[in-house]
């Protein structure tokens, strides 16, 4: 059995060394423990510090895809060099690399197909109490959208087996940690948490320049996402709720004609029609938006296939350098 631990990395030369130094090279009940780093358009030498410092493969792109593209091109290319199980960690240590064995462990033994490392966001000293909120109220909305029991849903640190691995197909390009969950559930594949120690910041994120920055770029993609994975769940309510209020617009109209004095109520009967023909659009939409969902679903059915086909066959990954 073969594991593949990948790093997605922008400019990373200064930190990856610590990263890697923990790692480990053996792991119990593994035959062989690969490092694979996706450098995601560096300007430094975050390529040329990988290899020195023991990473067997790296993937590079010619100019920055973001952090998504990153994620899935480390998949591919861990699941074309034989991975059957892939970590996934960040390249400046934030995450405690002695976990890595517990996450790996779920796997080997069965219990599940995807890993996430929990890092207690409610005890992390370094989060402000307003983003220890946010992060805990973010994963409940997760939960909800995705319907994972997941505990930590912004957590990078996670482990996929092979299986779990072949149907990740991201279309978001910010980050791949929520709708990665979300392609679980749909995939009916086993989800479970491990704890984690989260290691002192050593630098600030690079995936966002701030809190509300996070927040309401991760609120656009989960919005986003339930509209392509979950559009029933989204049009169906707001639908209801339009003709609810359609309805309530025109109460004055009803009362009077049921009373026997009908009043023309102009403005109220006006907003009630409006708002009945948006709630009947916005069934509409709801039903065209799940047809495009089932074409999706055949779709990622397809690539499933597909990708299996090459591992079959063996087609070569793209990979940019190799350590020799």
């Amino acid at each position: 059995m073969k594991v593949f631990i990948q790093i997605p990395c922008l400019n990373e030369s200064e930190f990856l060394p610590a990263t890697l130094k923990e790692l480990p090279r053996e792991l119990p009940g593994i035959d062989e423990v690969k490092w694979l780093v996706i450098d995601d358009g560096s300007t430094d030498n975050t390529t040329e510090v990988a290899l020195a410092n023991g990473v067997d493969y790296v993937v590079r792109f010619s100019h920055n895809q973001g952090l998504a593209s990153a994620f899935q091109a480390g998949i591919d290319a861990a699941l074309k060099l034989g991975a059957d199980i892939i970590v996934n960690t960040d390249a400046d240590n934030q995450y405690d690399a002695s976990a890595i064995p517990a996450l790996v462990a779920e796997i080997v033994e069965g219990r599940a197909d995807v890993v996430v490392g929990d890092r207690d966001t409610r005890k992390v000293s370094e989060f402000s109490p307003l983003k220890r909120v946010l992060q805990r109220f973010g994963t409940r909305v997760v939960q909800q959208f995705s319907g994972t029991n997941v505990h930590d849903a912004t957590s990078g640190f996670r482990a996929f087996s092979r299986d779990a691995a072949l149907q990740i197909n991201l279309v978001t390009k910010f980050t791949y940690t929520i709708e990665s969950l979300i392609q679980v559930d749909d995939a009916s594949l086993a989800l479970t948490n491990v704890p984690v120690k989260r290691n002192d910041s050593v630098r600030p994120s690079r995936l966002f320049g701030s809190t509300w920055k996070y927040v309401r770029r991760n609120g656009m993609t989960m919005m986003r996402i339930y509209v392509q994975y979950r559009p029933m769940h989204l049009f169906v309510p707001v639908g209801f709720t339009l003709l609810i209020l359609a309805l309530g617009a025109w109460t004055p109209w009803l009362i009077d004609a049921f009373a026997g004095h009908p009043h023309q109520h102009l403005q109220s009967t006006i907003l009630g029609a409006v708002l009945a023909i948006s709630g009947v659009q916005v069934f509409l939409f709801g039903i065209i938006a799940d047809s495009i969902n089932s074409v999706r679903s055949l779709t990622t059915k397809t690539l499933h296939r597909v990708r299996e086909i090459e591992l079959h066959v063996g087609v070569e990954p793209k990979i940019y350098r190799e350590r020799k």
